[in-house]
């Protein structure tokens, strides 16, 4: 069979993406330097560079190597690279962050938003925390990923809404309300499996290619990851497990959003889960933890049957507490299928460290797809 050579062009194009990825991650580096790290020859580091100080891709720092031996010359990257926006849409508040190339969070800015804040509110609280740091550095921002505590349409990434949330967001719309600010795409998902995916890349499922994430907090929800990829579903409402039906208190099926109200359990006036009442009754009172890690337990069996995880992770202010988490893992070992649960190790902002995440390598992707091919 014939193989096909690459072509020069081809070549330099790898070499061009090598040195430039060499320097997003040291922030300056002189070509024999470069050369340590990509594994590739100096002359072509030495045409590669050139390329690039020609097109603007890189830039002569203006230091210089000391001590004895040949002189080197420190390149990096311009200050006009760009940064991507980040953003976390939660009953906590909204956050905006500003990333750069090296993945540091170079600007940060949040506001505070009342559990039913409505599409109206969440736009403009989001359009001026985005706006805030922003104006920290050059606009507009390369591209933004946002994450949710709401369902996410995986087509118009609009938010979708539905019965019994406990973050009434609305419709909103993020990358409309973000378009004068990001000249590239706005990528947004439901913040249970942003959370998956930081125990994929550096938690307690890092290598584990099936797993379920359970979300245990003021509201309840769950992602699937299948061969390392979180399964979004047609809509984008995968996970939703609030209204699967389950055990109740005193044996009754009902839907899982309704074990809360039937064991009092609710924010007055709100379909949020009242979490201090919930720790302290799992604390104090045995009948209602048992009756939570049942109602639980009986999700999980719906959930492992139609997914198959190597392991559960439980996460969310009170899915992580020891007391909930034996009740839940003893129940639910009484179950045909039963898998290993566990609780999530990523647990500070576990939602927006996948979102950084996620925005430094498109940010990365975006700055050498767009470097200019020099000769």
């Amino acid at each position: 069979m014939a193989t096909t050579k690459p072509t020069l062009d081809l070549l330099r194009s790898l070499s061009d993406e090598h040195v430039l990825r060499a320097l997003m991650s040291q922030r300056q580096a002189t070509r024999a330097e470069i050369a340590a790290a990509t594994g590739l020859s100096k002359p072509t580091v030495s045409e590669s560079v050139r390329r690039l100080s020609a097109n603007g891709s890189v830039v002569d720092t203006g230091e210089r190597t000391t001590g004895r031996g040949r002189i080197g010359t420190y390149y990096a990257l311009p200050t006009t690279t760009g940064w991507a926006l980040v953003a976390s849409l939660a009953p906590e508040g909204i956050v905006a962050e500003a990333i750069d190339v090296y993945g540091q969070v170079v600007a940060r800015s949040q506001a505070p938003v009342t559990r039913s804040p409505g599409a109206g509110r969440v736009a403009r609280t989001l359009k001026g925390v985005a706006g805030d740091v922003a104006d920290h550095g050059t606009r507009p921002f390369r591209l933004a990923v946002v994450s949710a505590a709401d369902p996410v349409d995986r087509e118009s990434g609009r938010l979708v809404e539905l019965p019994d949330a406990p973050f009434l967001l609305g419709a909103l719309d993020a990358p409309g309300v973000l378009a004068e600010l990001v000249d590239g795409p706005v990528t947004v998902d439901n913040d249970v499996n942003w959370a998956a995916r930081a125990e994929h890349s550096h938690g307690r499922a890092t290598g584990v290619r099936d797993f379920v994430y359970l979300f245990l907090g003021e509201g309840v929800g769950c992602a699937v990851l299948t061969d390392g990829e979180v399964r979004r579903g047609h809509a984008g409402v995968a996970g939703e497990i609030a209204h699967v039906v389950t055990v109740g208190p005193g044996g009754v099926a009902m839907r899982l959003t309704d074990v809360f109200d039937a064991l009092r359990l609710r924010r007055p006036g709100s379909t949020a889960i009242d979490v201090p009442a919930l720790l302290h009754a799992v604390e104090s009172v045995a009948s209602v933890r048992n009756a939570l890690a049942r109602a639980v337990a009986g999700v999980l069996s719906a959930v492992v049957a139609l997914a198959d995880p190597a392991v559960v992770l439980v996460g969310g202010s009170w899915g992580r507490h020891p007391g909930v988490l034996a009740a839940v893992a003893r129940e639910f070992g009484e179950a045909p299928r039963g898998v290993p649960v566990e609780a999530a190790a990523v647990n500070d902002e576990p939602a927006l460290a996948a979102a950084r995440e996620t925005a430094l390598q498109q940010l990365r992707d975006a700055i050498i797809a767009a470097a200019p091919r020099t000769q």
